[in-house]
């Protein structure tokens, strides 16, 4: 007779951690950690806002392209989820996420709801800057001129917003399907600040995707993004927008994810510059 027996599913080198902001914020930190030795410098790392929704896709994709003999460097992994485990949290991303506007300029939300408290972006990057990057770093061995930070939707607003006022944070910012209309497209006049002040010390660079099936609001807001950095390439702050023809606003997820790590058309040694 056939024997089966069930047991929880744990991938390999996957753990969770319990974390709070000095504001008292509850988070769950969710790491794959890598299975061979840090390269020279250390490993980079990839951070990756609404972890429960990211998080094991984004560990996958690194697992299975960071194999040798041909895959890049090994890299860090680290989701910042949410206590609800639920894949969008919306209170908590809304608050998080998003920058502080006047209500007028926010669109109205289906159904007529009102929006959940929001505009607290500041108060989550400093979490991420002064509690979880120190953090990850006494507990890894990393190199910390090599690290990204990837949102989706509003977390793609978070990321350009990032790029806007903290410049030197990370060396990669991927927004995926950024709501760039938020606050009648206030990030793209943070930017804009951004072009005036940046004096190239450091290279960054700028990965966009959108879904080519997204709204057009989507589609325009990830597009001026893109021409609004242009410029900056003189500057050190390299720039690609990748439109995946037949995506929407969840599909264009796994293939926005693997491109992360393939080498760009615009951005010459992207993957060096993050897998080493």
């Amino acid at each position: 007779m056939t024997t089966i027996t069930r047991i929880p599913y744990q991938p390999e080198r996957c753990f969770e951690f319990l974390m709070s902001s000095k504001a008292g914020s509850e988070y769950r930190i969710l790491i794959a950690a890598p299975a061979d030795p840090p390269p020279e410098g250390g490993y980079g790392v990839v951070y990756t806002l609404d972890g429960d929704a990211l998080f094991q896709t984004l560990a996958e994709t690194v697992k299975l392209q960071t194999r040798k003999p041909k895959g890049y460097d090994p890299i860090l992994v680290v989701g910042i989820a949410y206590p609800s485990k639920v894949p969008y949290d919306m209170h908590r991303r809304c608050r998080d996420f998003t920058l502080p506007v006047a209500p007028e300029t926010l669109p109205v939300r289906p159904g007529g709801e009102a929006w959940p408290p929001y505009g607290e972006a500041d108060a989550f990057l400093d979490f991420l800057e002064q509690d979880l990057m120190p953090w990850v770093g006494k507990e890894w061995p990393i190199d910390s001129t090599r690290q990204a930070v990837v949102g989706h939707s509003l977390g793609g607003l978070l990321t350009l917003y990032a790029l806007a006022i903290r410049p030197r944070l990370y060396s990669h910012y991927v927004a995926i399907s950024p709501s760039v209309w938020w606050g009648e497209y206030e990030v793209l006049r943070q930017l804009e600040r951004l072009k005036e002040a940046w004096c190239g010390e450091h290279p960054i660079h700028l990965m966009l995707a959108i879904g080519a099936e997204e709204l057009p609001d989507m589609v325009e807001g990830a597009k001026k993004a893109a021409q609004c950095m242009e410029e900056l390439s003189k500057r050190k702050v390299y720039t690609v927008l990748n439109e995946f023809a037949g995506e929407e606003h969840l599909s264009v997820l796994p293939g926005a994810l693997g491109r992360i790590f393939m080498e760009q058309p615009k951005i010459r040694d992207w993957t060096v510059s993050l897998c080493g």
